[in-house]
């Protein structure tokens, strides 16, 4: 399968990245289970990408495992807001220039907080979303801290 050029590839190689992309067959609301099941993969090591917003409308993207959930309380304890919930669909494209099940951290239409879980820096390899459905890239954490320079925060809820 021929790997699309999307604006999170162009973002990964303007940042000189060490990254593999990976096609899989996506499946509206097959989730990060249905891809890391495609690949062969822990979905512990699936990333999800997940536009949320305070409740003053600012936008953030919070990087996740995919066999996880997000504490929004904790969340938002970390950030010193009342409340953060997910953004709708069409609001998550207008902030990132993605569609929702395609939205990657990379090459996101504006610059949004990007917030992730502790814990994925501790996986050897992780599996995030390169722009498209249906498009993973594979990279080692370090890809994530030095392109995207995350607030690292301990949000995970065991789903």
């Amino acid at each position: 399968m021929d790997i699309p050029v999307t604006t999170a590839l162009r973002a990964l190689r303007e940042a000189h990245a060490v990254f593999e992309a990976l096609t899989y067959n996506y499946v509206d609301h097959g989730g990060t289970a249905h891809a890391a099941m495609e690949l062969g993969v822990p979905e512990h090591a699936m990333v999800k990408t997940i536009v949320m917003e305070t409740e003053a409308k600012k936008p953030l993207v919070v990087l996740m495992h995919g066999d996880c959930e997000i504490s929004a309380k904790q969340l938002a304890r970390h950030l010193g807001v009342k409340s953060v919930s997910p953004c709708t669909p069409d609001t998550a494209t207008r902030h990132t220039g993605y569609l929702v099940g395609g939205t990657s951290p990379f090459g996101m239409r504006k610059p949004i907080p990007v917030y992730a879980e502790s814990t994925l820096f501790e996986l050897p390899e992780l599996y995030i979303n390169g722009g498209r459905r249906g498009l993973l890239v594979k990279i080692a954490p370090a890809v994530l801290a030095t392109v995207l320079e995350p607030d690292r925060v301990s949000v995970a809820i065991a789903s």
